[in-house]
């Protein structure tokens, strides 16, 4: 490991210390549970890599900090323990073999609820009355918070008679759950503030750890608390058999716990389940990020065991982060459609919401400028709309010494050499100076419909021209858009030429992969890079899910040309622009060439006399072969027509490329 993740490792262990002494001691965290887990993911890694570097002092090495005053220390009879995490099927069907190792032949029933966002709690009934409630801690000892847990409303002072449930009411009962605070609740709490010109509240979560450790009750009892239970607990094991069983003996009790528990038999079950709250969760009264699953036969959740901090017969199944910390790599810019120039942060790939996120627009300078965003950066991601993807902040504390600022203007004429920029009045988008959006427009509906790209019959400079002084075009998927009797509003159009220029677009409906993504216009992808970027994806939703490693990896293409890619794709504008294809029926196909030339690389040098350059290019990728723009190691033929290039000639006898004449170029090309 480097000197340089050395001390990563050491800043992310000492920020996670601040943030996890924020959470336990100060209940005022400062971060998402998601960015402390994407940090703590990051740390974990680290110490697989290299495990001499763990420290007893490393966050993953202890479950809280220690506890401020105020409140008495109360030891808990049987640990609150913490739940693993699984993320998927993969992860839960991995569980269930961990514990078919432990305990051979043993049958599993599953037991799965909704996970409360809130104050874990356990109180503590003697001969039916609410005696103690104390907070989880850190796992061993809690705090006596009984007074404050007194003044809420739906807290029992005396657990509910009931025949079925009798056993209970006699000799020491323990209850555990989340004290939360509900949607409903926390806005109506919110209202008041505003109205009262007061600040509002950032979550439910916070408020309600924070309201607990009031030293006031009656400040307490002035704010909506709910108890929500998830456990029943007995000096006699064997009084609850399962885990259900404790459930519908709590609301027996008088107790609320989630009506949504729920057993399963097989793991398909627990799996619908997972996928339907994933779904439904956003209407459940409080907030969640998982369902926990657990053995049902709680003998055999004795039997299993724990190991470390976590027991064996339950997980805590979590939904997909919608936040998550990775490290800016670059900071490209891509040129819209209308000539603006759109930062884009390209980084390490990092799961957001269930997707893989890897870049994300910077909107603009002064974007940029506002949140300090610098190349090297660890930023906060997170899905707008769960869509999106934006930085949200960056973690300064991490930040490397030797980063500077982004100089916008400086990047622009690195990246884009050859055009000038310019800024108007209030206008926070640098454009390309001296070209309007409609050229631009026009220029890009052209090359779209250029030979080299879909050829499309008819459309060329003057019509595209009129198209979009007549607003009928307004992007280059307008196009297909188009009717007979909308160009026979325009003087340029008869019936004849109208039928034959809209039948000539609708037959590019089902253009090849290569012709559509050079027709895209994306800078740095010429015709051979087009043709490679298909023949290694096979589709445009593959393509644009690609990675800066995924891209790297095709012959020919490096950082400049991956990162032009990446930011195409990242460019919103032209995100919606591949959804319009889509839903005007625009859709790609993939055809793998093969032929005799397959792994046969041609370059041609001077001219040709029985076809063009592009003639033959079309030929020899017809037969699987591939044409290049220059001499390279891995090229088969130089074809010398007239007028040959010196230059192509010397790298061919220095890579031992074998040269051709036209005559023999015919003759692979079966002509």
């Amino acid at each position: 490991m480097s000197q340089q993740n050395e001390q990563r490792y050491a800043e992310l262990k000492q920020l996670l210390s601040t943030y996890s002494y924020e959470y336990h001691v100060l209940d005022a965290p400062s971060v998402s549970d998601a960015i402390y887990d994407s940090l703590m993911t990051e740390l974990k890694a680290i110490e697989a890599a290299r495990p001499e570097l763990i420290t007893p002092d490393s966050p993953t090495q202890r479950v809280g900090n220690e506890l401020k005053g105020g409140f008495q220390k109360i030891e808990h009879r049987q640990r609150m323990l913490s739940l693993n995490d699984v993320f998927d099927v993969a992860d839960v069907e991995a569980w269930v073999k961990r514990m078919d190792k432990a305990l051979p032949g043993a049958k599993h029933e599953f037991f799965a609820d909704i996970k409360m966002d809130g104050l874990a709690c356990a109180l503590i009934y003697e001969d039916g009355l609410l005696t103690q409630a104390v907070t989880r801690g850190d796992s061993f000892v809690g705090e006596d918070v009984t007074n404050n847990v007194r003044t809420i409303q739906n807290v029992p002072l005396r657990l509910r008679e009931d025949n079925d449930v009798h056993v209970f009411l006699k000799g020491r009962t323990e209850i555990r759950g989340e004290i939360v605070m509900l949607k409903k609740d926390f806005e109506a709490l919110n209202e008041k503030q505003k109205a009262a010109g007061k600040p509002t509240f950032a979550n439910p979560r916070n408020l309600a750890a924070g309201t607990i450790r009031q030293l006031d009750p009656k400040l307490v009892a002035e704010r909506p608390l709910t108890f929500i239970a998830y456990d029943l607990i007995r000096d006699i094991p064997e009084e609850i058999p399962t885990n259900m069983m404790a459930y519908e003996s709590l609301t027996k009790l008088g107790i609320r716990r989630n009506m949504q528990a729920s057993v399963f038999d097989t793991l398909e079950g627990v799996m619908r389940f997972v996928h339907e709250w994933d779904v439904k969760r956003h209407d459940l009264p409080f907030n969640t990020d998982g369902l926990v699953i657990k053995v049902n036969d709680r003998r055999l959740f004795a039997q299993l065991g724990v190991v470390g901090k976590q027991p064996r017969a339950a997980v805590a199944y979590k939904y997909a982060a919608e936040q998550a910390t990775t490290i800016v790599k670059d900071i490209v810019i891509s040129i819209g459609r209308t000539g603006a120039a759109t930062p884009v942060a390209v980084f390490d790939p990092v799961q957001v919401a269930g997707t893989t996120v890897q870049h994300a627009s910077l909107h603009n300078a002064d974007e940029i400028a506002r949140k300090d965003i610098r190349i090297g950066d660890t930023v906060v991601i997170f899905k707008a709309g769960d869509i999106i993807p934006q930085v949200e902040s960056v973690v300064k504390e991490l930040r490397p010494k030797d980063t500077e600022r982004f100089d916008y203007e400086q990047a622009l004429a690195s990246q884009y050499p050859e055009l000038a920029f310019e800024r108007q009045g209030d206008d926070v988008v640098y454009r390309v100076k001296g070209s309007s959006s409609d050229l631009i427009l026009k220029r890009s509906v052209e090359y779209y419909a250029s030979k080299g790209a879909l050829d499309i019959d008819t459309l060329g400079e003057k019509n595209v021209v009129a198209l979009v002084d007549a607003g009928l075009v307004r992007d280059i998927a307008d196009i297909y858009t188009l009717t007979v009797d909308d160009l026979l509003k325009l003087d340029r159009f008869a019936e004849i030429s109208a039928k034959k220029l809209v039948s000539a677009i609708q037959a590019k409906k089902n253009p090849p992969l290569e012709k559509f993504i050079l027709g895209l216009g994306i800078r740095h992808v010429g015709t051979q890079t087009a043709i490679d970027l298909a023949n290694r994806f096979q589709s445009i939703e593959a393509l644009a899910s690609a990675t800066l490693e995924d891209l790297e990896t095709v012959e020919g293409i490096g950082k400049v040309v991956a990162e032009s890619i990446l930011a195409w794709f990242a460019d919103e504008d032209n995100a919606e622009l591949l959804k319009k294809f889509e839903e005007l029926g625009v859709k790609p196909r993939f055809e793998e060439k093969t032929g005799a030339l397959n792994g046969v690389s041609f370059v041609i040098t001077g001219t040709l006399e029985t076809m063009s350059r592009d003639e033959a290019a079309e030929k020899i990728r017809a037969l699987g072969g591939t044409f290049q723009s220059s001499v390279a190691k891995d090229t088969t033929y130089l074809v010398a027509g007239g007028k040959v290039g010196s230059s192509k000639l010397a790298k061919a006898k220095a890579y031992g490329t074998e040269v051709i004449d036209e005559p023999a170029l015919r003759r692979l090309l079966n002509e």
